[in-house]
């Protein structure tokens, strides 16, 4: 048996993510603010399966969750952190609000979600896969708050992966390009884009790996970087 917790787990690449680990065996702990949106989720999935509501950017949250799963299931063997926001505008017209909201969730939701995790997975000798993105590494115009999220994450999860692989814990970062979801505005539907399923699977790839063996970093882009014609 195999336990995940999967953050941003009511919808988009968070809600992938889940049915594909439960699909493959795991006890799955689904991690959001939506607590009706987790619910279903989690009584769609059935056994297996436990709704755990919460505010990533809340270390009494994240305690909360991985206690509550570790009631469930015992142990936790895979942390993912996916869950994250995009706030989209030039540096003049982005509010120090906003600014703080996105590295809130994006950059201080995972080292709390570590921090809480981090006992309850070196006993297992377990896996931490971040959802990152390749604007991690490169800026684009209308993407300050978000870069500086994604560049931070990688920061972070490196260090962490260097201070941790020796005890036993491998942490991996997975760097999609576009993904299909209604992310920060967007309208689903364009086929050209990555799948959320295809970032699952680079997720299960990762964590599934022989302990003896890491990957590191993936990163995932789309094969076509326009919309297809014809």
């Amino acid at each position: 048996m195999r336990v995940a917790l999967v953050s941003g787990a009511s919808r988009g690449i968070g809600e992938a993510i889940a049915r594909l680990l439960h699909a493959k065996g795991y006890r799955v702990g689904l991690f959001a603010r939506d607590e009706g949106r987790l619910k279903a989720l989690a009584s769609e999935l059935g056994e297996g399966a436990v709704a755990l509501p919460g505010d990533v950017r809340s270390f009494a949250d994240w305690q909360k969750a991985v206690a509550g799963l570790l009631e469930a299931y015992g142990q936790l063997d895979l942390l993912v952190n996916n869950a994250g926001i995009g706030v989209m505008k030039p540096v003049a017209e982005l509010s120090e609000e906003e600014f703080r909201q996105v590295l809130e969730v994006n950059l201080v939701g995972p080292f709390l979600g570590l921090k809480a995790a981090l006992p309850a997975l070196l006993a297992s000798r377990g896996v931490v896969v971040n959802i990152a993105s390749l604007a991690g590494k490169n800026a684009f115009k209308g993407g300050a708050a978000y870069n500086a999220s994604k560049f931070g994450l990688l920061g972070l999860m490196g260090a962490a992966m260097l201070e941790l692989r020796e005890a036993g814990v491998r942490v991996v970062n997975i760097l999609p390009g576009s993904v299909d979801t209604g992310f920060a505005g967007n309208t689903p539907g364009a086929s050209w884009k990555l799948s959320p399923l295809d970032v699952a699977q680079a997720v299960l790839f990762a964590a599934e790996m022989p302990e003896r063996a890491m990957v590191s970093e993936i990163e995932l882009r789309p094969t076509h970087t326009t919309p297809k014609v014809g």
